[in-house]
């Protein structure tokens, strides 16, 4: 992930109603929710929902599909792990300071940059 691409994430998410949608997508999955429902669980005006949708997916952080007359929203997850993958991209130079799973002698084992380092071992970071 480019600078610029999470500079604009973290902006989309910069506002508190986003960042609940956001969370409220993440934890729906792939599936998403409905325009209707999304209405329905955060109890804010359409054109409200509509801009805070539109600025989320400008952003990259959820993309939406037709299902018949009805519009489903879900969060882009590989957006999102690119974006984690980009904050955390040099956690384990540091230790257990930032993951309690890297100690001094995983540590050592830094990834090369562009890589980030989870749980479940290291992966290259999107750029």
């Amino acid at each position: 992930m480019k600078t610029q691409q999470a500079v604009a994430s973290l902006a989309a998410l910069a506002q508190d109603s986003r960042l609940e949608l956001f969370r409220m997508l993440v934890a729906r999955g792939p599936e998403g929710h409905t325009v209707g429902q999304i209405a329905a669980r955060m109890r804010i005006p359409g054109p409200t929902l509509s801009f805070h949708l539109r600025t989320l997916a400008q952003a990259g952080l959820v993309a939406a599909r037709r299902d018949g007359r009805f519009l489903h929203y879900a969060a882009n997850f590989e957006r999102m792990n690119a974006l984690v993958g980009y904050l955390t991209e040099h956690c384990c130079s540091r230790g257990a300071v930032c993951d309690p799973a890297c100690t001094p002698a995983t540590a050592s084992l830094t990834p090369a940059p562009g890589v980030a380092r989870f749980a479940g071992g290291a992966r290259r970071a999107r750029r």
